[in-house]
């Protein structure tokens, strides 16, 4: 949700095809999480936290919807996609204000359940470049499975997302016109590698600041960043 908005300023800043900014602003921001979500999810193991009988069958759906996400998009020209960012911002934004946390209704469902879900899941995910995790965490709370593993089988199921859908983003990009040099299909691999070493370098410091800090207040915080990068997406949707 941070990563999109701030690396479509940047690809626009450096006169990239306005065409083609906010589709590579999501297929980088997506390819980052195979990177981070393995470090995430190494920790959460350690502690015993994911349920991986969970991952295994959400993982198929997920998979196939996270390869669909990136084909949706392309579809889209840029100011449907960066309208559609932003709702999305907008929405996830109010959500945390709200904090309201989803009461446990019912259990996990079978099988064929658990693939739709995952195809939800995956197909979202992979159309705003982000880990699932918003939909997934409240979706398995909803299910009984408690927040502290829920968070963490979530972190577990952001490297399927990522890795299908980075796959599906260079698959149709790779024939794109006017992609800049140093791209992979709608990847752009100097920015992913600037990411990926600075999100490495300063996870450890945010993860100490955040718990230092009251949990409300830095909602809150949050929140409004979001509403204002949420306005930015806006902004370039109709610019």
């Amino acid at each position: 949700m941070v990563l999109v908005p701030f690396i479509t300023m940047i690809f626009t800043a450096r006169g990239f095809a306005p065409g083609l900014v906010v589709h590579m602003a999501i297929a980088t921001s997506l390819a980052t999480i195979m990177f981070t979500s393995l470090s995430s999810v190494r920790a959460h193991h350690q502690h015993g936290a994911v349920r991986w009988r969970i991952v295994a069958l959400l993982a198929p759906g997920i998979i196939i919807g996270s390869w669909i996400g990136p084909w949706i998009g392309k579809q889209m020209n840029t100011s449907a996609l960066s309208l559609l960012f932003a709702v999305f911002v907008a929405f996830s934004a109010a959500q945390m204000l709200r904090n309201k946390k989803p009461s446990a209704g019912r259990e996990l469902p079978g099988a064929t359940g658990m693939f739709a879900a995952g195809g939800v899941i995956g197909t979202v995910a992979g159309l705003v470049g982000a880990g699932g995790g918003f939909i997934s965490v409240p979706f398995m709370a909803w299910c009984n499975v408690r927040i502290h593993q829920a968070v963490a089988t979530s972190a577990a199921l952001g490297f399927p997302i990522a890795l299908s859908g980075t796959l599906s983003n260079i698959y149709y990009g790779w024939s794109e016109p006017g992609l800049p040099q140093h791209s992979l299909g709608f990847v752009y691999l100097p920015a992913l590698a600037v990411i990926v070493a600075a999100s490495v370098t300063m996870a450890p410091l945010g993860a100490r600041m955040a718990h230092r800090m009251d949990v409300a207040a830095l909602k809150r915080v949050f929140a409004v960043v979001l509403f204002a990068l949420a306005g930015y997406m806006f902004y370039h949707a109709f610019a």
